[in-house]
């Protein structure tokens, strides 16, 4: 059996890795769609941890067949990554069912969860419903007043994951003005990589998602959990934001929330983000292509100091998409900032030959890229 479980999680793993890389070229491809909508199918938490303002204790489930006729209009709509957020959104008894339709409309499937109802039997039940990826944020060692969201509580459930989860996992820990022990970001980090997750680390924002500075002593504690990265191609390396924002500087940049990034939350209707409720507040029902296209290019006022990971590896996608040798070239840079002795691997070889030493020979395969992309439509 436990032969069977690995080869299960293999195929899992190449299958999972053969859709990114199609969506991922459709992104390079088209601006046209949104690459990340976030969707709520409950309000209600399980937890109240006090730093979070996107819970509370009273909302029903939003009604199966409302949600899956919201997933199917985020299909037409084209979108590559769909997540299922709250609220705590296992609470939702219908959970699998969505996961289903997400996969049945062509997309990524992701949960962001709390990690409390997590049981042998329900992550089988998830690699069953054919999820993707799992995001549990951990955000202390041991449990206190501001969350119960600890490595303590939470340690079983991990290695209940390792065993049996056939999606990939990420362990997200935070930091911040106000984390009394930032000490417990690095001890987590270590956890989850020691499992074989991914780990990435957060810094705390307000309630419209702005942030401060960080105090030195946690900036040296976010760059040793940096070094733990061992992908070339993470966003954990390549994250500028994330450089500035711990500096307490601004960020120049377009934010493309409300048409690469979606947020949808448990009415049905689309906002910037879970931060930024109410704008543009349209139903997803009646959301168009004319309104992904008009919030692509509006200026957003929260932008220079907004921490919201997810709209910048969004934007990410698109500067990529947009500069590509720039871009490859700042990837590879900031990747030997962090290790000087770093050799490329073998792909990232054949990228540098092909987009770093000669611009036409770029430009000529990027032509290629898009044809073969169009054909196979």
């Amino acid at each position: 059996m436990r032969i069977q479980g690995v080869l299960s999680r293999r195929r899992r793993a190449i299958d999972r890795r053969r859709r990114e890389i199609a969506l991922f070229a459709r992104a390079m491809e088209s601006k046209h769609h949104p690459i990340l909508a976030q969707i709520i199918p409950i309000r209600r938490c399980n937890l109240a941890c006090t730093y979070c303002n996107e819970y509370d204790a009273v909302s029903k489930p939003v009604p199966l067949d409302e949600m899956l006729k919201r997933i199917d209009r985020l299909g037409e709509l084209g979108t590559t990554i769909i997540t299922l957020s709250g609220g705590e959104p296992l609470l939702h008894p219908q959970c699998d069912q969505m996961i289903q339709r997400i996969r049945k409309v062509g997309a990524m499937a992701t949960v962001i969860t709390n990690g409390y109802l997590l049981t042998p039997k329900r992550i089988q039940e998830l690699n069953a419903a054919g999820l993707d990826y799992l995001q549990i944020s951990i955000d202390n060692v041991q449990p206190d007043d501001t969350s119960k969201k600890s490595l303590k509580v939470l340690d079983r459930k991990l290695e209940w994951l390792a065993e049996h989860g056939e999606f990939a996992v990420t362990i997200n820990t935070v930091l911040g003005a106000d984390v009394r022990t930032p000490e417990d970001a690095l001890t987590i980090a270590r956890r989850a990589r020691a499992l074989g997750f991914n780990s990435t680390v957060g810094v705390l924002h307000d309630g419209t998602g702005q942030t401060k500075p960080l105090p030195a002593a946690q900036i040296e504690v976010y760059q040793q959990i940096r070094q733990l990265e061992t992908s070339v191609f993470s966003f954990s390396h390549f994250d500028r934001f994330q450089t500035k924002l711990v500096q307490g500087l601004p960020n120049e940049w377009q934010c493309r929330a409300g048409s690469r990034f979606l947020y949808i939350c448990e009415d049905g209707l689309v906002h910037y983000c879970s931060q930024q409720r109410g704008h543009p507040g349209t139903p997803l029902a009646s959301y168009t292509r004319a309104d992904l296209e008009r919030e692509f290019h509006s200026e957003k006022a929260c932008a220079p100091h907004c921490s919201i990971s997810c709209v910048h590896q969004v934007a990410m996608l698109d500067e990529v998409r947009e500069h590509p040798r720039e871009m490859l070239t700042e990837l590879i840079t900031r990747r030997r900032e962090i290790n000087p002795d770093f050799q490329l691997p073998l792909p990232l070889r054949a990228a540098e030959w092909a987009f770093l030493e000669n611009p036409k020979r770029a430009a000529a395969l990027q032509k290629a890229a898009s044809a073969i992309l169009r054909s196979s439509k």
